[in-house]
């Protein structure tokens, strides 16, 4: 009977960049490679799935994460792409033939380069980030401002837990609103606010939007909240014409690829 190897798994600290917390991930190994082969069911599955294999990757945490539930409060959706960049640095090291298109000839090629090399992060100069919130007046919809927070693992699974209550919204429309906390809407009867902090209401106002007031929460997201996160970014150049590109990699997606050993 199999009783275990004593080998030790390697081992690589993350700093997140929002919470600016320490974290210590392994390797993962075939097992769990198996278990995520088998999460393309939804884009819940996958994120259960990716949330799970993280977490129970960990072999330092702070210390008030302290359960699966705790991590999924205390961590923040950008602060996942960190602990998942480590955790893909200690797994697999190398990405691997992936797949760049010319900008300039449209041609296809593969491109293989060390995870570390394409790696930047942009650290968040505080540590209360998931107590800060700001308010962004809309441009168009007079009277109404939206309350933006940095949205959790927990914000997220929420979401997709509620997602069939909102046929009409698509899942990247969804995924918008989890920066918005609530909507304020002044009234001229009342001295205090109406406000909508159901996430239904949350979701149906933001619908009735028009562009200009979509895209004065993300640029106020961006510039309060999502600027602070790690990238991988790579210069290829076209093996066909020569052209030099910088690519933005997709960690989630290449993540998946090894797993699957494409």
């Amino acid at each position: 009977m199999f009783k275990g190897f004593n080998a030790k798994y390697p081992e690589y600290e993350v700093v997140t960049p929002q919470t600016n917390k320490s974290f210590t991930v392994r390797s993962i190994n075939v097992a769990e490679e198996e278990r995520m082969k088998g999460s393309f069911v939804s884009p819940q599955k996958v994120t259960e799935h990716l949330n799970r294999i993280i977490f129970e990757s960990l072999v330092k945490k702070p210390k008030e994460i302290t359960d699966y539930e705790s991590f999924l409060k205390f961590v923040t959706t950008k602060d996942r792409d960190a602990l998942l960049y480590g955790l893909y640095h200690i797994s697999y090291e190398e990405i691997r033939n992936y797949d760049v298109t010319c900008t300039s000839c449209r041609k296809e090629y593969p491109v293989t380069i060390k995870a570390s090399d394409t790696f930047s992060a942009n650290l968040y100069p505080e540590d209360d980030i998931l107590r800060k919130t700001f308010n962004v007046e809309l441009p168009v919809t007079k009277g109404v401002t939206a309350v933006i927070k940095q949205p959790t693992l927990d914000d997220e699974l929420t979401m997709y837990k509620r997602q069939s209550v909102q046929p009409g919204a698509k899942l990247d429309v969804l995924t918008e609103t989890l920066a918005v906390s609530q909507f304020q809407q002044d009234h001229i009867e009342k001295t205090e606010p109406v406000v909508y902090s159901e996430r239904s209401d949350i979701v149906d106002a933001y619908m009735t939007l028009p562009p200009k007031d979509r895209r004065a929460i993300s640029d106020k997201y961006r510039e309060e909240f999502g600027k602070y996160e790690v990238a991988l970014k790579m210069i290829s150049h076209c093996k066909h014409c020569g052209n030099e590109d910088l690519m933005n990699i997709d960690l989630v997606e290449n993540f998946f690829r090894m797993v699957y050993g494409l």
